[in-house]
């Protein structure tokens, strides 16, 4: 898979609030697939599945299955990859016109 295409599944995967969600929940400690389920108790258990598949083909989750559990862990490597390639860029870039910006206001019209 390009690099293109693995930035594009972390966006689509991002772009759903609930992944989001989700991924916030296994930021704070891996957790199986019912306890996930039973935390968004307002979706069915086949809707839960659905957002983790997505996760999952971002890469943006680990799953490790022992017995008859599947333990989800977020795997943050993806998004430092999405931040270092296109937020870090950018910020930089809009600092450097910010400064630009901040010096020309402080220095007296000639």
């Amino acid at each position: 898979m390009s690099t293109d295409s693995k930035d594009d599944a972390v966006f689509r995967a991002l772009a759903n609030g609930l992944r989001r969600q989700i991924l916030d929940a296994l930021k704070a400690a891996p957790q199986t697939t019912g306890m996930l389920c039973e935390q968004f108790s307002q979706l069915d258990r086949c809707t839960v599945m659905q957002h983790l598949k997505v996760l999952e083909d971002a890469n943006l989750i680990l799953v490790q299955r022992q017995g008859r559990e599947r333990w989800n862990y977020l795997n943050a490597l993806p998004i430092q990859a999405i931040h270092d390639r296109w937020i870090s860029q950018y910020a930089d870039h809009a600092m450097s016109v910010l400064t630009a910006l901040h010096r020309g206001l402080e220095s007296p019209p000639k």
